[in-house]
């Protein structure tokens, strides 16, 4: 849930809610506490401040987690002890983030309102329907998926809004100093000029034909670059909620139920267009009210409270939650439409609003919405109905059915597929798998973990639900000399010339770490050496050609080495031989905006050594104690 969440968001409401595992580790420090003695009896997993983080709510956060990196990861996850080891410490981990942080919350007193998560709930991208509106049915279903009630959701967006107010104030002391932006770019904006002979495979010398035990050799000795890949004969089986939709039928008074529940979704209080003048005197206040009042336009407002020290601005359209000092709200929504406001003051200073527009309470009746509430309950049953069909089927695996009569008998889409890892067949074309394009890979992983022979596996992936029945496994094998020889060949042939232009490249190295210089070494070997540069530390795609750029694998050992030094590389295209000419310094005084960018790259990188300290320091405060006996069974297989 906490990957859904953050990728539902794209913003920072669920950018504490998952950190990425190593970064997780580095931030906390997991292994100092983990004291066994102190938890005989302890039915806790762990106490942070005393306070208990039960075995069940970490269960649940490490199957979240594990969803989240296997879908990330794809083919490449491998559900072993030592990862679940590793996932089930990254979830404890978090939730012992979110107690510390809250902890130190409650400790300043800083309080989050129930308007400002619902308004961040209401926000998030992910959670919006069709029609462009927050979704309950979504979330709802997403709860479902990720094991998460509506109040540990609510918890998870409160915390993190109360994050954001309390690292607010940490964030602010990163700073970038001269002593540290002004080497940086002069390191950056460095550039350097080389002699380079490339030395291409395609303008390697021909190898004599080779004769077939030489290339019987070379079969034997490269078996990973000629033999098959391992294949899978499975019979696949899927179930989603699209699938079993069609079984759904919502009745009216359903409807009508659900939109009484909803009802705070479409509804919307009054709202005013507001403009605003803030200056730092009564007087200078009330001289602009006037003005206000008789007629001014906002440019000529503007104009006279820039005049005044002040600014003025559209504040939008803003309910009274929207305006954060309660004397403003009272002020502007007394105001009648067109009116403007006496000055008011608050911590920032004098005010005048002027009410531009009224947006009088709006309110889409139950016909309006009709539709948008049966698909949605629709959807929401439809994944009730799907988790009910999957334990249905379970059931009848577990009774000796077949996987192919289990799809027969519920109606399953289903395949039978012979294909590799990467869901290719010995022809290379990519197979057909009866599931949704984005179960593609979860159901490979699927076919290649599970054994020949052994009982159908239905389980759960992020779209559904998948069951696989391995029928027959066909090892990775050497392909056989005689239906591969021109392949053999034509491998063997570029491994000659590759050869052949390493050892010209080598000869070349040599005799410049010999005392000759490049270009002329480069003459009396038949190559030919080009001054390239200067260029920078990174390659130049917007390069012209009439400046050729060195390849980019010699960029890193020539910004190394000193003037006269010799490198040799191996490229994409061949070799490359290089001795360094020059180095050109840069000022960092004669770029102000580039050193300016630099300088909020190095504050926003101090911002995170900040939080980090801060969350660190926060942690050990909490005196957090592990139940390592506790944390060792969650790791465990059953887990």
């Amino acid at each position: 849930m906490l990957s859904l969440f953050r990728r539902l968001a794209k913003s920072w409401i669920a950018t504490a809610l998952f950190a990425v595992l190593i970064a997780s580790f580095a931030l906390w420090g997991i292994g100092s506490d983990m004291v066994r003695s102190l938890f005989q009896g302890d039915d806790a997993l762990a106490r942070v401040g005393g306070e208990p983080i039960p075995l069940e709510e970490a269960q649940a956060a490490t199957r979240r987690e594990m969803r989240r990196i296997a879908a990330q990861l794809g083919p490449r996850f491998q559900d072993d002890p030592a990862v679940r080891r590793a996932i089930a410490t990254q979830a404890l981990e978090q939730l012992i983030a979110q107690r510390s942080l809250l902890a130190e919350a409650r400790r300043l007193g800083i309080v989050v309102p129930e308007s400002a998560v619902r308004d961040a709930v209401f926000a998030m991208p992910g959670l919006q329907g069709s029609d462009g509106r927050f979704s309950r049915a979504i979330l709802e279903a997403a709860l479902r998926q990720y094991d998460l009630t509506e109040a540990q959701f609510i918890t998870l967006v409160r915390a993190d809004i109360a994050r954001q107010q309390l690292l607010g104030g940490v964030r602010s002391g990163g700073i970038g100093p001269d002593a540290l932006t002004h080497p940086l770019l002069a390191w950056a904006r460095e550039r350097r000029s080389a002699d380079v002979v490339e030395l291409a495979l395609l303008d390697a010398p021909e190898p004599p034909p080779p004769d077939e035990a030489a290339l019987r050799r070379f079969h034997e000795n490269n078996p990973e670059r000629f033999s098959a890949p391992e294949y899978r004969q499975a019979v696949v089986a899927a179930l989603t909620p699209d699938s079993v939709a069609a079984e759904v039928q919502v009745p009216d008074a359903d409807i009508a139920a659900a939109y009484e529940r909803r009802r705070g979704e479409f509804e919307s209080g009054e709202r005013r267009q507001i403009d605003q003048a803030l200056v730092d005197s009564e007087e200078k206040a009330r001289a602009i009210a006037a003005a206000w009042r008789g007629g001014a336009d906002f440019a000529a407002i503007e104009r006279q409270a820039a005049e005044a020290g002040g600014t003025a601005l559209h504040l939008g359209a803003l309910d009274r939650d929207g305006l954060p000092v309660p004397a403003l709200a009272d002020a502007a929504f007394a105001a009648p439409e067109g009116g403007v406001t006496d000055p008011v003051q608050s911590p920032f200073g004098w005010h005048v609003l002027r009410v531009a527009k009224i947006e009088p309470p709006a309110s889409r009746p139950l016909e309006a919405v009709r539709d948008e509430i049966r698909r949605d309950l629709q959807a929401e049953r439809a994944i009730d109905l799907s988790y009910r069909r999957a334990n249905e089927i379970e059931d009848a695996l577990a009774g000796g059915a077949t996987l192919e009569e289990v799809a027969r008998r519920f109606g399953l889409a289903t395949a039978t597929v012979t294909t590799d890892a990467t869901g290719r067949d010995a022809a290379g074309a990519a197979v057909t798998l009866p599931v949704p394009q984005p179960q593609r890979e979860a159901t490979l992983r699927a076919i290649f973990a599970a054994g020949q022979g052994a009982a159908p596996q239905f389980t759960e992936t992020p779209d559904g639900f998948v069951g696989v029945e391995v029928r027959q496994v066909t090892p990775a094998a050497l392909r056989p000399f005689a239906e591969i020889e021109d392949q053999v060949r034509r491998a063997w042939l570029a491994d000659a010339r590759r050869r052949s232009q390493e050892e010209r490249a080598a000869a070349l190295l040599g005799a410049v770490r010999g005392g000759r210089p490049l270009p002329e070494a480069a003459r009396e070997a038949g190559l030919r050496a080009d001054r390239l540069g200067p260029f920078g530390r990174q390659p130049d795609p917007q390069a012209p050609a009439s400046q050729p750029q060195p390849p980019p694998e010699l960029l890193a050992p020539l910004f190394e080495a000193k003037v006269g030094d010799p490198t040799m590389v191996e490229t994409r295209a061949g070799f490359a031989v290089a001795q360094l000419a020059t180095i050109e310094r840069f000022d960092p005084a004669s770029d102000p905006l580039a050193l300016g960018r630099l300088r909020g790259e190095v504050e926003q990188a101090m911002a995170d050594d900040l939080e980090t300290q801060y969350a660190a320091a926060l942690r050990r405060r909490a005196e957090v104690r592990v139940n390592q006996r506790l944390l060792d069974s969650l790791a465990g297989p059953a887990n």
